[in-house]
């Protein structure tokens, strides 16, 4: 198993490990995101099956002991399982996270407490890098779901948003939405309800330059068309649902 690494932005760099078994024949990809700065923090901690292979790669930018903060979209195991298997080889790290994924898995499950997020709080990481977190409930699904914004490159560390199959290229201009269309025809993972709409046209209004998916390429462009675009393919779907 191994794990790409590709800088998407200034000291900003993707961790990339493509599995080709799932949802073959085109495969899938779980990616992290290690934001460089005085307190560096990684996005996503990953399968506790991959966390030696992107323990490795974080290695190859940073001694993984000097990470300050790991983050995440949401309690689930893809995006947090290795999350204590860092928290042992990282002394000063801690899990940072909204106040519902705090309250209802975290301040059991992370061997050492988190800090809770309040929406909009902001944590500043040194060297002019600091990001914002925005709670976005059931967005794409779990109650405690989250997203964080990395202010200086205008990046949106998207979660499962625009979640896409395949192993495509790191950096793309390229339509996400089409892709992510597909994707959740396929997998319907989507918790469909009424404020999705207006909880991702409010992430538009960040008027991202780059979007990190977790699973898929990074896009660089209008961000906020793209996500008025997902936005408009869910309340599609809402509409439909609710006409049966």
């Amino acid at each position: 198993m191994e794990t790409r690494i590709t800088e998407i932005g200034d000291g900003l760099y993707r961790l990339s490990t493509f599995v080709p078994d799932i949802a073959p024949p085109d495969g899938f990809t779980f990616n992290q995101f290690l934001i460089l700065g005085d307190e560096p923090l990684l996005f996503h901690a990953g399968l506790r099956l991959m966390f030696p292979s992107i323990r490795t790669a974080v290695a190859r930018l940073i001694p993984p002991e000097k990470l300050r903060w790991i983050a995440f979209g949401h309690y689930e195991a893809d995006e947090c399982g290795a999350m204590n298997d860092w928290l042992a080889i990282a002394p000063q790290a801690m899990v940072a996270h909204g106040r519902t994924g705090c309250y209802v898995s975290l301040n059991d499950m992370a061997d050492r407490s988190p800090r809770i997020l309040e929406d909009g709080e902001t944590i500043d990481l040194g060297k002019g890098r600091r990001v914002r977190y925005l709670d976005t409930p059931h967005i794409p699904h779990g109650w405690d779901a989250g997203v964080l914004y990395e202010e200086a490159s205008g990046t949106l560390l998207c979660g499962d948003l625009f979640t896409q199959i395949g192993d495509r290229a790191a950096l793309t201009d390229r339509d996400i939405v089409g892709p992510a269309i597909d994707a959740e025809d396929m997998f319907r993972f989507s918790s469909l309800n009424p404020g999705m709409g207006k909880t991702i046209r409010r992430l538009a209004e960040l008027a991202p330059r780059s979007l990190a998916l977790m699973h898929g390429p990074t896009f660089t462009g209008d961000g906020a068309a793209a996500l008025h675009g997902l936005a408009d393919d869910y309340d599609r779907r809402i509409r439909a649902a609710m006409s049966q």
